[in-house]
């Protein structure tokens, strides 16, 4: 019995759209068990009503590319997925799904992947490897798909950097959001989000959180997706005012994440009040960046 935790990530960090993101500390666990026929599949936690049980469930679909990849054929699987990230509100649920089947599927294959191979074929998965690289290496993590393979550097998260997220109750599929946005963009916006992405990199090598607040603002796909959020300027306003460094919209959304280093409470609380002013129902968490990835926590 193979065991792995992944980490719940968060996308793009305002202007890194598709590039930059960081794992945070609450996770989803895949169990992979042999079994002598068949599939049976069993989900508990977040997205027990709604994930499929069958051969369309991500974590399957990733093990099987595992397997396929490595040349091992299992008689028959067990998986056991117990999941506290939330499905589909842009906290990297789909990319943990892949993450830990390809992870488990190694394990229980004889380890013939290494960590490269690891994102390589996440990533693949998954389309792009902004979620996928942080869910491997823990902490912030720069990635781009360049000569045929993925090339990342992590950064360590600042010093008493946390993140407050504001999660709707509503879901926004990443496949969807992604058709809102404009094949091409004008070179002012273009220049900016650079700008941007760039002071904002820095910013987090340095531990300068007094520059969030600027590198954090975007113009490439938060205008588009945003417009889909009720409230979602004036929740970013009021966690500014509560004392946020910097507020975007966390991946493709609708969750947005704050964060701040002090005035936790506060900032959560007006991000929830906000947020059902304006007729949204939510639930607001406080997390710390994971500086570690994906692991196993257990194999028999």
């Amino acid at each position: 019995m193979i065991r792995v935790q992944v980490p719940a990530t968060t996308a793009n960090l305002g202007p890194g759209f598709d590039c930059l993101g960081m794992a945070l500390e609450l996770y989803n666990v895949v169990e992979i068990i042999p079994i002598p026929m068949g599939t049976v599949i069993e989900v508990s936690g977040e997205g027990s009503n709604e994930i499929p049980k069958d051969e369309h469930n991500m974590v399957y679909q990733a093990a099987q590319k595992v397997f396929r990849q490595v040349g091992y054929s299992p008689s028959g699987l067990k998986l056991r997925l117990a999941n506290q990230i939330p499905v589909a509100r842009g906290l990297g649920s789909s990319t943990s799904a892949i993450v830990g089947g390809v992870i488990a599927a190694n394990l229980l294959s004889g380890g013939k992947l290494s960590i490269k191979d690891i994102i390589s074929l996440a990533s693949s998965l998954e389309g792009h490897p902004d979620n996928v690289a942080p869910a491997v290496l823990g902490g912030i993590v720069v990635s781009v798909q360049a000569d045929g393979e993925v090339k990342c550097l992590k950064i360590k998260p600042p010093h008493g950097l946390k993140g407050v997220v504001a999660i709707p109750d509503f879901s926004m599929v990443t496949k969807v959001s992604r058709e809102m946005l404009p094949s091409q963009v004008p070179f002012q916006d273009a220049a900016f989000n650079v700008g941007r992405a760039s002071l904002l990199v820095a910013a987090l090598q340095q531990g300068d959180l007094s520059l969030l607040g600027a590198a954090m603002e975007d113009r490439l796909h938060q205008p588009m997706r945003s417009s889909m959020i009720p409230g979602f300027k004036k929740v970013l306003a009021a966690a500014k005012l509560a004392g946020a460094r910097g507020v975007t919209l966390s991946g493709a959304g609708p969750t947005v994440i704050a964060f701040a280093d002090s005035n936790l409470e506060l900032i959560a609380r007006v991000m929830g009040e906000t947020f059902r002013q304006n007729g949204v129902k939510c639930r607001v968490l406080v997390l710390k960046p994971s500086p570690v990835g994906a692991r196993a926590l257990e194999i028999k």
